[in-house]
């Protein structure tokens, strides 16, 4: 078979075909093998029902490709994480979170007049609408910030109808930039209610990262200007976050957007998923098992349950479901934790005492290493986040606002997308059988 042929829209390139045998039939059919520009093969099975009457059954989607997409590559085994062909290392070095931003959703990095005129766009979009923030009072004081944000987000597209029209290219293009520059402001807004201060409202001659940082932990009458080197390692945090392929949240996004939901929904609707413990909560409960080891004296314990099969104690913030490898992410964050420390000249904090020591011993220890379990993004995040000031509360909150530059991406992505569909998976139903029904009066 010729191995150049072009698929139908635009999946990759057929390289081939593998057959599936029906053992109790004896019926074959052929189905397309896809590759794509770097990345395992994949077999297009959109065509099996119809020709076999068969459905493939995978639960969690380990193994099943929901879309393709050109934004960002991850190899898992190699330790690779590419946004648009560039490393995540190379990016975080040498770009701040804007740039990072503008490629994404683009697909190149800006050149300089590019760079000051989204910089520009972005923070002139800062402002949220006055009425928003009265939506806040409707809210607990107690209540979850992630809660808060869930509402505040989806609650946009009650005041931009400007941008809600998915099939106008600019509304899509106005709508991704209103997202990315209102989530700090929103963000920072969900921090101040919980902690009953007054709204900071956004300032265009601070940077991204550093106006966050200000709406978060300035107040009216105290000045506040966090340093350079906390609003670097702020910036830092989102670039590491900023995409992840076809995660648990993203994948929402995209579900929720092939039914055509407005934008503001969609992005609503990642947060929820989010919120989840499974996904973004990792760095909280990195921190959760610091204190319940409690001492470096303990550690010696705590090691020996977490090599017990036997024993439900886990080593929170090693090791990664995608990386079989040290997480590229986790270098960048390694370096910028200690710049923080050093920075804020935090050196005796019993929590990391225990954690630098634990990271040791990750780093040695044959059983550690053997299986590959590195310190990951969320050991280290979790730390710098603290040591900031930031209540645990809040880690899962960074995490979204960080993230809505890749699920607008993925979502603009999937919304150009010709031959996307509404996202609609199957079952193996195990339910009971047809039945008779029996009337009310003879059950």
């Amino acid at each position: 078979m010729d191995t150049n042929t072009p698929h139908p829209h635009g999946t990759g390139q057929q390289v081939g075909t593998v057959t599936l045998t029906d053992d109790a039939t004896g019926k074959t059919v052929k189905l397309p093998v896809l590759g794509g520009s770097e990345g395992p093969r994949v077999i297009d099975i959109r065509k099996l029902y119809g020709e076999t009457g068969y459905f493939t059954f995978d639960p969690g989607f380990t193994s099943t490709a929901a879309c393709d997409s050109a934004i960002t590559y991850i190899d898992g085994d190699e330790g690779i994480l590419r946004h648009r062909g560039y490393a995540i290392q190379d990016l975080a070095r040498n770009c701040d979170f804007l740039e990072v931003c503008y490629l994404l959703l683009n697909g190149d990095l800006p050149d300089a007049q590019q760079k000051d005129d989204f910089e520009r766009t972005i923070t002139y979009h800062t402002m949220v609408h006055e009425q928003l923030a009265k939506f806040y009072s409707g809210f607990r004081r107690d209540a979850h910030p992630m809660a808060i944000m869930v509402g505040v987000v989806g609650a946009l597209s009650a005041f931009y109808h400007d941008s809600t029209d998915i099939f106008d290219p600019l509304q899509r293009k106005i709508a991704a930039h209103r997202l990315i520059a209102k989530m700090p402001t929103m963000a920072a807004m969900a921090y101040k209610y919980t902690v009953g201060e007054p709204f900071m409202y956004p300032r265009n001659d601070l940077g991204y990262a550093e106006n966050f940082l200000y709406m978060t932990f300035g107040t009216p009458c105290e000045p506040y200007m966090p340093s350079p080197i906390l609003s670097k390692a702020m910036d830092k945090i989102f670039i590491l976050h900023a995409d992840h392929e076809q995660n648990a949240s993203t994948s929402t996004v995209r579900l929720a957007g092939s039914s055509h939901a407005n934008p503001f929904a969609c992005i609503a609707s990642g947060i929820a998923a989010l919120w989840g413990p499974a996904h973004g909560g990792a760095n909280e409960a990195v921190l959760k098992m610091l204190e319940e080891i409690g001492s470096v004296e303990r550690i010696p314990e705590f090691i020996k349950r977490a090599k017990d099969k036997n024993d439900n104690f886990r080593l929170m913030g090693f090791g990664h479901r995608v990386y079989k490898n040290y997480d590229p992410r986790a270098k960048i964050m390694r370096e910028t934790c200690y710049e923080v420390l050093n920075e804020l000249g935090i050196k005796d904090e019993p929590h990391l005492a225990i954690a630098m020591e634990l990271e040791k011993i990750a780093l040695e220890d044959p059983y550690f290493v053997e299986k590959k379990l590195y310190p990951n993004v969320d050991f280290y995040s979790g730390i710098i986040l603290k040591a900031m000031g930031f209540p645990t509360s809040m880690f899962t909150v960074l995490f979204a606002l960080a993230r809505t530059v890749g699920w607008i991406s993925q979502w603009k992505e999937m919304i150009e997308d010709p031959a996307q569909k509404i996202g609609r998976p199957r079952q193996l139903y195990t339910g009971t059988p047809a039945r008779e029904f029996v009337p009310l009066a003879r059950r």
